[in-house]
């Protein structure tokens, strides 16, 4: 059985430190295009963040889940 906290620990060192800038900059980036202050464009901005990593740990676990199935 695969132990998903060592994979994880295994993997965060190297391309995902890459993730959480890029998932910072795209959010901010797609709020400020939809509202015009500060307060609506951070909330915005952290909602959009909260989806987008969420998305990216369900297809982390389904792709190590099927790494170890196969």
């Amino acid at each position: 059985m695969i132990n998903l906290p060592i994979l994880i620990a295994a993997l965060w060192p190297n391309a995902l430190w890459y993730s959480l800038p890029l998932v910072v900059v795209v959010s901010l980036v797609y709020a400020a295009t939809r509202h015009e202050l500060m307060g609506p464009i951070l909330q915005h901005a952290t909602r959009m963040a909260a989806w987008v990593l969420g998305f990216m740990i369900m297809v982390f676990v389904v792709l190590a889940f099927i790494s170890w199935w196969v």
